[in-house]
């Protein structure tokens, strides 16, 4: 390293999901110390101690839900420490399962999100009619992906989430026996635990949130803000370490070792063959999968600005911010697409040059154009054909 690190040896945690791959690559692939770091993995719980432990200092950073950092900063929490990321670690992954028992009730013709959409419609309308009680489904933590995507699935669909089913939180290794032992009716969460469901027999995947919204960002890797401001040069070096992991492991041929690496880890108490499905690329036009997880192509790793915005207007839509918060300015202050440009500069990886850009104009991949060469995106269309411009309030969200 050309310069001094403030601190070489660091704490990172992680939860039992498949998106942890890229932390447990640059850990045994070497990528850590390729950058001078010396860095040690706890696998938490859930993501409240992830949270809890950033917060205390226990560790110097984490994968995190892309939402975290925000509710973080603006003290959703009940903690209140501000935090930041300047890297997403993949897109996609998640996926919404339902027990054996509602999958029979939706009789569901084909794995698609609107179809799925109109027949939980209409299987709620007849459960009011009957006098049965909510359905309940769960997500991973109140400010999470899953939680937005499952409340946008559920509300463009028709279905108040509010209202006509119940949403509860279950730390995401938890769901399928939750689902087994029939204290939830579904769940949104990561791979590769709508798969583990399958594998027992307890569920079925109905919908993958790509369909929801293709190449939705997913994990960051989040420190607090008081951390990246006391260890600038070490927060650019752990960023460009994790480039270099997403980038060796979004590699077709890399994948399969990849997995291998996640399951020695013993990181997730889940069968071999659902982690090795969660990291493989699925076969091209997949309608279900789409491109499976992103760990580095289309400009995956960029922290847009955007992005964060959609979260926020999405905290606002349901109830968890004022109205009045300027989500613009916040999303500007919790993500650092400059610090990412610094880190990918120095491994000669072209950045997007914009903080931010529209969402769903795209069903196929496209080209973001740009003086410093063309980077190839992937499709960002919406399920329900709306369009999110950052820079215009009031869009569908």
């Amino acid at each position: 390293m050309s310069e001094t690190l403030e601190k070489k040896k660091l704490r990172l945690g992680v939860v039992p999901l498949a998106d942890a791959a890229p932390i447990i690559v640059a850990r045994d692939k070497g990528f850590f110390e390729m950058h001078g770091l010396q860095v040690s993995i706890s696998v938490e719980a859930s993501w409240a101690s992830i949270r809890d432990k950033l917060v205390a200092g226990i560790l110097d950073g984490a994968q995190m839900l892309a939402p975290m950092p925000i509710a973080a900063t603006l003290g959703l929490d009940g903690l209140g420490t501000p935090m930041v990321t300047a890297l997403s670690l993949n897109l996609n992954g998640n996926s919404i399962a339902v027990s054996e028992r509602l999958y029979r009730e939706l009789h569901l013709q084909r794995r698609d999100a609107a179809a799925a959409g109109r027949a939980l419609k209409d299987l709620l309308i007849r459960d009011r009619l009957t006098g049965r009680g909510p359905r309940v489904f769960a997500h991973v933590f109140p400010f999470s992906t899953h939680h937005y995507e499952l409340r946008y699935w559920l509300a463009a669909s028709g279905i108040d989430p509010d209202h006509d089913v119940r949403l509860e939180v279950v730390p995401p290794q938890l769901m399928v026996h939750n689902l087994r032992d029939g204290r939830i009716d579904g769940f949104c969460a990561g791979a590769p635990w709508g798969a583990v469901a399958e594998i027992a027999g307890s569920g079925y995947r109905i919908v993958n949130t790509y369909q929801i919204w293709n190449n939705a960002p997913e994990k960051v890797l989040g420190v607090t803000r008081d951390w990246a401001d006391a260890n600038p040069t070490t927060h650019r070096a752990l960023v460009a370490a994790l480039i270099d992991a997403c980038r060796w492991l979004d590699a077709a041929e890399h994948r399969a070792e990849g997995a291998q690496l996640l399951i020695d880890s013993e990181v997730l108490e889940a069968p071999p063959a659902a982690i090795r499905a969660a990291l493989d690329i699925p076969v091209a036009g997949d309608p279900f999968f789409g491109p499976g997880l992103a760990f580095h192509a289309g400009a995956a790793n960029f922290p847009w600005v955007s992005h964060a915005q959609w979260f926020i207007e999405q905290m606002q839509r349901w109830g968890q911010v004022p109205a009045d918060v300027d989500a613009a300015a916040v999303a500007a202050k919790v993500y650092l697409p400059a610090l990412y440009r610094q880190a990918a500069a120095s491994l000669k990886i072209t950045s997007p040059l914009e903080d931010s850009k529209t969402e769903g104009q795209h069903d196929g991949d496209w080209s973001l154009e740009q003086p410093s060469g063309a980077i190839r995106m992937g499709a960002d269309r919406f399920f329900d054909g709306s369009i999110f411009d950052p820079g215009v309030s009031g869009l569908p969200r």
